[in-house]
């Protein structure tokens, strides 16, 4: 049996499994988009453990429940297996996606941008994107290295660039010298 050549598969994180759902071995995921009908029409999705490879798995169903998605998928078969995987990064191939309507962006486009103010100071380099409590939080590196965390709302986010590479924004009074004391 020959062997085929496959490109490199580009994953895209849609969230992270947060705990066993059940008996039957459903995953609660907390999802990274607006919405757990990210999950709508996949047929395989991958799950990766800290410091480990993604694992394919085939998605045998889904549903929405309290606004994060349970997940049933053929490697957890049970509430044991469930709970190995929780933790874990729930991915699926960028291809099998649906594409993104023009204001929507996936984190990983994001990430390694410069952050400017709007008063036109560079800021940072958004470094990480996270979930915090219901909360979506930019973690910018200044350049004297310090980290800032700035909620991901409208209000703060004024404008995203991806072809001039540069995102805008306008934290509120006093939240830059907050984390740039010395």
């Amino acid at each position: 049996m020959s062997e085929e050549k496959l490109d490199p598969v580009k994953l895209v994180e849609l969230g992270r499994v947060q705990k066993p759902h059940g008996l039957r071995g459903e995953l609660c995921i907390e999802p990274y988009a607006d919405s757990p009908f990210i999950f709508e029409g996949l047929t395989r999705v991958y799950l990766r453990l800290p410091g480990k490879k993604p694992r394919p798995c085939v998605l045998e169903g889904w549903r929405a429940h309290q606004g994060r998605a349970l997940i049933t998928v053929d490697r957890s078969q049970g509430r044991d297996q469930a709970e190995a995987w929780r933790g874990a990064d729930v991915l699926a191939r960028e291809r099998d996606l649906p594409p993104l309507d023009e204001d929507e962006f996936r984190p990983e486009d994001l990430l390694g941008l410069p952050v400017m103010h709007v008063d036109g100071s560079r800021i940072g380099v958004l470094e990480d994107i996270r979930d915090v409590a219901g909360q979506e939080l930019w973690f910018i590196l200044d350049d004297a290295g310090n980290e800032i965390m700035l909620p991901a709302v409208d209000e703060f986010i004024l404008d995203i660039d991806l072809e001039a590479g540069v995102i805008l924004v306008d934290p509120p009074d006093g939240l830059l010298e907050l984390y740039q004391q010395p």
